[in-house]
């Protein structure tokens, strides 16, 4: 049993011959099924220009997932908040949190979510993640009702405690978690590298906030659970070769030889690393893996990824897992 709390960050995958309709669909249906097995939260990324990915309108998500659900927390994994201005956020998640009360979190991170020929057609500044720091602190004002520009507030938006989290993949996050006081989420589960040194400067750091008094860390870890083992591999390999596509193939399709011949090279070795904390097996092996791990990355909580291919084997992934982990309602 997973002594820590679990949390499901939902991709908004499009699949082969799927629409965003049907992605919105299948999110809507993750974060009811989610409620019913005992998970505390799903979060949605911001991404832009990326034809497999659904979320980029990410309060717009958040809303319309909210109004099919009943508890479940739900939040941005996260907001590329130098893609926009603090007031414009603040508004938006003020508009969520007045809707749907004590449900919402605003996860911000500092990358454009894109390349960075998208990132010039976001009019995103070149030199706008330099105030990353101080776009979270005026964000952070309007939402507590202590805005830090005379004369503007956020409405809706004042007085709502949006809480905010910190995402991050290297040692910036960390030290901005810190120095804030707020909670801290990392990468893990594609930036495997700087996750014990990141974890480690955050907790060392950490100043108590009104928002947080303890550090409190979330990891992201991947996950692909089955009835077999060697199902489970199969999904897992899959996956793989899924990946090594998506890094290099630019649309292209490839042969069984050419996948291998993929797989084994540096494209193939980057997306294995990529992939390094991830649970494989049934539910009970995938459950064992994620407390070692929990314990191993010092989480607070684990937000869970699964690209197990097809809509059916990612639903079972997260019920399986539920279930090993002993959740409420699992």
């Amino acid at each position: 049993m997973t002594t820590v709390p679990l949390s499901i960050l939902d991709l908004a995958h499009i699949g082969k011959g799927e629409t965003a309709a049907d992605s919105f669909r299948a999110s809507v249906q993750m974060a009811q099924r989610a409620e019913e097995w005992g998970y505390r939260r799903i979060w949605y990324a911001e991404h832009h220009n990326m034809p497999t990915i659904a979320s980029s309108a990410t309060s717009v998500l958040i809303a319309h997932v909210a109004a099919h659900t009943e508890r479940i927390r739900l939040g941005a994994g996260g907001v590329m908040l130098p893609n926009h201005a603090p007031l414009l956020i603040a508004e938006q998640f003020g508009t969520l949190e007045s809707l749907h009360p004590g449900r919402i979190d605003l996860g911000l991170g500092r990358a454009p979510g894109s390349d960075q020929k998208t990132a010039r057609a976001l009019r995103r500044d070149p030199g706008s993640a330099d105030s990353f720091p101080q776009d979270v602190l005026e964000l952070q004002g309007y939402l507590t009702g202590q805005s830090r520009i005379a004369g503007i507030d956020a409405t809706p938006g004042k007085g709502t405690d949006v809480p905010l989290f910190i995402l991050g993949s290297s040692l910036f996050g960390a030290q901005l978690a810190a120095a804030l006081g707020l909670p801290y989420s990392f990468a893990s589960h594609f930036a495997p590298g700087a996750l014990h040194d990141a974890v480690t400067l955050y907790r060392r750091d950490f100043q108590p906030s009104a928002q947080q008094q303890e550090p409190y860390v979330i990891a992201g870890v991947n996950v692909i659970a089955a009835e077999t083992s060697d199902e489970a591999d199969d999904l897992y390999q899959a996956a793989k070769r899924t990946r090594v596509r998506q890094l290099v193939g630019r649309g292209r399709t490839f042969t069984p030889d050419e996948e291998e011949l993929l797989l084994a090279s540096p494209a193939g070795q980057q997306a294995e690393q990529m992939m390094h904390y991830t649970g494989v097996g049934t539910a009970d092996e995938v459950g064992d893996y994620l407390d070692r791990f929990a314990k191993d990355a010092q989480a607070d909580e684990l937000i869970l990824v699964s690209s197990a291919p097809g809509r059916e084997a990612w639903l079972r992934s997260f019920e399986l897992v539920a279930r090993a982990a002993g959740l409420a309602t699992a």
